[in-house]
């Protein structure tokens, strides 16, 4: 069997690229791991947004469909299928404003 040759020396720019590359991975894979690690401590914040109170039973017209809530101070309002919103008290429960809406439909 005959020796085989050497092969000849890596170049040395090909060899500073692989350097470099293998830093740039290092510096991706840090660079993710500190983005799970920020969102998971961010998502576990007891000062999150939290959802308003609302009462245990709105008493809704007969036949509606809700497709939203929303509150603000002292109220809270229903967006409905028929095109209404009804502003609620947030105290009482008792219906305060019903509104018409012009969806524009044809």
């Amino acid at each position: 069997m005959q020796d085989q040759p050497d092969p000849p020396p890596e170049p040395r720019a090909l060899r500073q690229l692989r350097v470099m590359v293998t830093a740039l991975t290092g510096v991706m894979i840090f660079g993710i791991l500190a983005i799970v690690v920020l969102l998971a401590l961010r998502l576990q914040r007891d000062d999150a947004p939290r959802l308003p109170p609302l009462p245990a039973v709105v008493a809704l017209p007969e036949g509606t469909t809700v497709l939203a809530v929303t509150a603000g101070p002292g109220w809270y309002a229903v967006v409905t299928a028929d095109d209404r919103i009804l502003v609620y008290d947030a105290a009482s429960g008792a219906l305060r404003q019903d509104i018409a809406i012009d969806a524009g439909r044809e």
